[in-house]
Parts: structure tokens; sequence; C-alpha cells
């Protein structure tokens, strides 16, 4: 894919960031799952770690290489006419230059980035590291001269028993990264708490990302609570898996 329309996806994807509340990103995770997404009318997709390393065989939290990973996503985004986010777990290890140089050769124009760095143990990067490497996420796009799409993600809520007991570190970390950056900011493993998902929409001032299950979620709720994006993380192909089975059950010995 040849840097202009790597320029232009960018630009179209920041700009449906701002035409819709919010605004739906299917996750998605080879050629067919991507195409049958962009068919139903979607414009714009990501690719989840977690899905695409399962129809690799390989492990989730980095059990690929970074350039396994771009190799896989490089035909994915190929395949389709719009605007494609990979989700790049922690950074592969990759300095922010090299991470951004990699995704936009891809022809990759967002990312998402989480703060857990399952290559170096399962540790959480401090709130002022995870904001320095999206801050260099930042100006590696802006040298670059693509306005990539930073999703910021945290993952206090994932490793904390209770949730309502972390969420001033959350916010904490989700407005420092808005200061280094990020364009939108992901808390995961809140989706299904309209409490917490409110306190961190108005804490900060930019959208805020929620995972969604297509099928046991509601969309108007997510718009109602003001959730400015939504990915499906692994739970489209977890729902796809449960309706494979119940199709091929009464076709089994």
């Amino acid at each position: 894919m040849d840097s202009r329309t790597t320029v232009e996806r960018a630009q179209r994807l920041q700009q449906l960031h701002a035409e819709f509340k919010p605004l739906v990103l299917p996750t998605v995770w080879d050629v067919w799952s991507a195409r049958t997404a962009a068919g139903a009318g979607f414009p714009a997709l990501t690719i989840g770690s977690h899905p695409l390393a399962d129809s690799r065989g390989a492990d989730d939290h980095e059990g690929q290489t970074f350039e396994e990973v771009l190799a896989a996503v490089r035909a994915i985004i190929a395949a389709v006419d719009v605007p494609v986010s990979v989700d790049l777990e922690a950074g592969y290890g990759q300095e922010p230059t090299d991470l951004i140089a990699g995704l936009t050769e891809a022809g990759g124009v967002g990312l998402n980035l989480e703060d857990t760095v399952h290559s170096d143990g399962g540790r959480v990067r401090s709130t002022q590291e995870h904001a320095r490497y999206i801050a260099g996420l930042r100006a590696a796009a802006d040298d670059a001269g693509i306005p990539v799409w930073v999703n910021g993600r945290t993952d206090v809520f994932l490793h904390a028993e209770d949730a309502s007991g972390v969420l001033d570190e959350a916010i904490e970390r989700l407005r420092a990264m808005e200061q280094a950056g990020a364009d939108s900011l992901y808390p995961v493993r809140i989706q299904d708490d309209d409490d917490l998902l409110a306190a961190v929409i108005d804490a900060v001032s930019i959208p805020v990302n929620s995972t969604a299950h297509p099928v046991k979620h509601d969309l108007e709720r997510f718009r109602r609570l003001g959730v400015g994006r939504i990915t499906y993380g692994p739970l489209l192909q977890l729902a796809m898996t449960d309706a494979m089975k119940d199709m091929l059950r009464p076709w089994t010995p």
C-alpha cells in the first residue's frame, strides 16, 4: 500500500471517530472476517491480538513476534478498502518509532497499546512509563506524517479483585495517556458496569473505548452512557465459535 493511501485511510479513521458516537470497529482476525465485516457495511475495522493469535494457532499475550503479526495483518489490510487499526499488545518489545514504521508500512492506520507487558513477565507499566511510550508513538506518527489513531489501553481493572477500588488509579493512567497524545482511551473489563464507565468517561475529554459482545450487549446503552468507540476484543470470534458449534452439533456422530 502506498503512503498516500495510508495517509488517506488514517485521515478517514479520524473523521469516522468524529462522525459516529460511538464508532463501532468490529474486531476481525483474517481476510474472510475482515471482508465479511466490511461487506456488512462497517466503515472501519480493528484486528484483535487474541482472535488473530487463535486463528494462527499461536498464543495471545505476545505469543507471536512483531514480524509475524505484521505479515498476518498486511494481508488482512490489503483485502479491504476501509481503514484498519491493529491491536499491538504492549509493543512486542519494539521502540515506538519501529512500531509505527512497521504498522504503517503494513497499511495500518490505528493501533491499540496496553500497559501489561507480557513479554516481560506480565508486569504492568507505571503510569508515566506507559504515558512515555504513548508519547513516543504520537511523535513517531507525527514525524512520519501519518495521523495514526492511538488507542491507549490500561489493564488495571482487569488485574484488580475490586474494580471500584482502582478507579482513581485508572483515571490517573487514562489522563496521563490523554496528555501524552492518545486519541482514545481503553479501560478494559468494565463494559458491564454503568457507574465505572460513566466515571471514566466523565474524567477525560477524548473518546473512551469499551469492549462489547455483539449479541449480549446493546448499542443504545453504550450510546446513552457516552461511550465514544466500541470494539469486540475476542468476543465476536467467541460468539461465532458458539454459533458454529450449535450448527454442527446435529451432524456429529
